[in-house]
């Protein structure tokens, strides 16, 4: 490690340690376990994510950090135990680019870009073969993970391996069969609930393969039309809160033409 970095490195697992010294250390650290960190983790890192969705720097930088002492917490906690420490994370991390990337450590050569991630998956196959007791191809992805990136994980792994549709028709197809199950079991009298769930997880699944073939990021393209509809919606309430209503006081109809209006002033710019 660069002998710049590693003082202040140093410096942070020290202040961890003392967060856990069990005489002087913070009430609130030291009742905490690896499963009760793990939702400020995934906090953490939506909000790395956010800050650079917003290309705000200076917040990058700083939940970074935050980032960072999860990290540096989990490894606490397994110094503690028995099971591993801050510098097993870094060597094992380290060990792990050196291995996949043989091109660039190494004297091997790929032909494109191409030949580069199949050889990345052969070598993340490998991984998971050592260290599983699961050997299916769709071992080790996240349970946590959002079910649209989870789901577009599991197709690409089935894809890796010849699973997949090699155009985007019979793609296009399933998502609007998909779609009919879902209306069928809508017009069931009585509806069943249950059902109905179900076939629309299956058209999501569906819609999540488009996506794939498409190149298209499912999580991101949901992300980015969260943010269009919610700009787009403040947008509606301002006009007609100019206009000396409120929402409550318009019928959908005039809604529906103020959204319209909202919609041609951001195309037209």
């Amino acid at each position: 490690m660069d002998n710049k970095i590693r003082p202040q490195i140093e410096q942070l697992l020290q202040i961890m340690s003392q967060l856990r010294d069990p005489q002087t250390g913070c009430p609130w650290d030291l009742k905490q376990d690896f499963d009760s960190i793990v939702p400020h983790t995934i906090e953490e890192a939506y909000e790395v994510a956010d800050a650079i969705e917003q290309k705000n720097w200076i917040d990058v930088k700083e939940e970074l950090g935050d980032l960072l002492f999860q990290v540096v917490f989990y490894s606490q906690l397994a110094k503690e135990q028995g099971l591993f420490n801050f510098d097993d994370v870094v060597s094992g991390i380290s060990d792990k680019l050196i291995r996949r990337h043989p091109h660039v450590f190494g004297g091997a050569e790929f032909a494109d870009e191409a030949a580069v991630k199949q050889n990345w998956e052969v070598e993340k196959a490998k991984e998971r073969a050592e260290k599983a007791q699961d050997d299916s191809l769709l071992a080790n992805i996240p349970l946590a993970l959002p079910a649209l990136t989870r789901a577009n994980k599991i197709q690409q792994r089935c894809a890796s391996q010849g699973f997949d549709w090699d155009s985007l028709g019979p793609v296009v197809d399933k998502v609007t069969e998909e779609l009919d199950e879902v209306m069928a079991e809508v017009i069931q009298t009585p509806q069943d609930q249950h059902k109905i769930a179900e076939e629309m997880g299956d058209l999501l699944f569906s819609v999540v393969n488009l996506s794939r073939h498409l190149e298209v990021k499912p999580e991101h393209a949901l992300q980015q039309a969260n943010k269009k509809f919610e700009r787009r919606f403040r947008q509606v309430e301002k006009n007609v809160l100019e206009q000396g209503k409120s929402l409550d006081q318009c019928s959908l109809t005039e809604l529906d033409l103020e959204w319209d209006r909202v919609k041609r002033c951001e195309c037209n710019k």
